[in-house]
């Protein structure tokens, strides 16, 4: 088992007001080394937020995060940045790609924090990466010279380039139309089937949710 959430809790607001509301409650999965899985719902049911806190950018109320055997609730800040960085690959709705740097440079960007600069292992693993989703030759392009199907595999590549043991995808296609949406599902279950990453994908897309191992819904603060 790669990841496993125990009796998480999470809301929002004071409790003695009427703006206080409970968005996880009593949550508990377990994710397995190369699994893949989807979790739907409507919206405002606290997919992002579940997905935040399995990222460590939110911390749950109660209950625990084990990572690898590891409570990584209990980890300093220091620590959850080295974790993000190295674990922890994210792919969000809207690429977040640097205007001002090229797919290149964008794709290494996380290289950086831990080694100050990307040397040739690290430059090798984006160059097969880039050429797997076909976008090589867009490598000196900045993200205004690309289309948005252009711009998510950016983004997937620069997921994938500290080699992370898990993926979390926010939306992944939603801001795609139907053909580079599809191009992207197919991509991200490649990936993760090839080179054994496990991949949570919050989504509202039965075509890339269908792509997944299984499919949660998460409902009342709870995965059914």
């Amino acid at each position: 088992m790669i990841l496993e959430l125990k009796h998480i809790f999470k809301s929002y607001g004071n409790p003695q007001q009427s703006n206080f509301r409970k968005v996880i409650e009593d949550l508990n999965l377990e994710v397995y080394a190369n699994q893949k899985i989807a979790i739907a719902g409507p919206s405002g049911s606290g997919k992002t937020t579940l997905l935040n806190l399995i990222g460590t950018l939110d911390q749950p109320d109660a209950g625990e995060i084990i990572f690898k055997g590891m409570n990584i609730t209990g980890y300093s800040q220091k620590e959850l940045a080295y974790f993000r960085n190295q674990e922890l690959g994210f792919v969000f709705q809207m690429h977040h790609l640097l205007p001002q740097c090229t797919v290149w440079e964008n794709v290494l960007l996380p290289t950086l924090p831990i080694k100050g600069m990307a040397g040739k292992s690290e430059k090798d693993w984006a160059e097969y990466l880039l050429r797997k989703v076909g976008i090589w030759e867009q490598r000196n392009q900045k993200p205004s010279m690309l289309s948005g199907g252009e711009c998510q595999r950016t983004a997937v590549v620069r997921a994938l380039i500290n080699k992370p043991q898990l993926i979390l995808a926010d939306e992944p296609t939603g801001a795609l139309d139907e053909k580079n949406a599809g191009n992207l599902a197919d991509l991200l279950n490649h990936i993760s089937s090839e080179e054994g990453v496990s991949l949570i994908v919050v989504t509202h897309s039965s075509e890339l949710a269908s792509q997944m191992d299984k499919i949660y819904n998460l409902k009342n603060g709870q995965l059914l």
